[in-house]
């Protein structure tokens, strides 16, 4: 069952098994506070058990790429399309979030990014291979983020 992100009163309903899950529900709202304002959609997510062709994807991707397979248990994702570009979310426990950004019409647009939320540790599948910059949000604190550039086709 799909639920939307409210951000304008944060829920940590989905979340509650994280040790961040105050800053992981503020993550997930900043997300769907930036595609209301950007591109007036609804973040929608699903619980990962119910989302098994989302995480094939995401974590295919993540192989394929960057040889990189998380521990980490995925809550929950989202999956869709506005305009041009499709999206992919998998919001681990752990507080991390990882979305894949693919534009339908160039291949010079497509992205892996990688949010941390406030108070989690940077995950050892990514220590090494990633330098992660700080951005400030009235929502989730202070968030950590990374990408690399998408070289396939998937």
């Amino acid at each position: 069952m799909s639920t939307i992100v409210d951000f304008k009163n944060v829920s940590t309903v989905g979340l509650e098994s994280s040790p961040v899950v105050e800053a992981l529900a503020g993550l997930r709202a900043n997300e769907a506070r930036y595609f209301m304002n950007k591109y007036k959609h609804e973040f929608t997510v699903v619980p990962a058990s119910e989302s098994q062709e989302t995480l094939d994807y995401v974590n295919r991707i993540l192989k394929e790429e960057r040889d990189i397979e998380f521990a980490a248990k995925p809550l929950e994702t989202s999956r869709f399309q506005v305009e041009n570009i499709k999206f992919a979310y998998v919001i681990y426990e752990d507080g991390l979030v990882i979305n894949v950004m693919y534009t339908v019409d160039d291949p010079k647009k497509r992205a892996v990014g990688f949010k941390l939320s406030e108070g989690m540790e940077v995950p050892t599948e990514l220590e090494m291979k990633f330098k992660f910059a700080r951005q400030k949000s009235k929502l989730a604190g202070t968030i950590r983020g990374s990408f690399f550039v998408i070289k396939g086709e998937y």
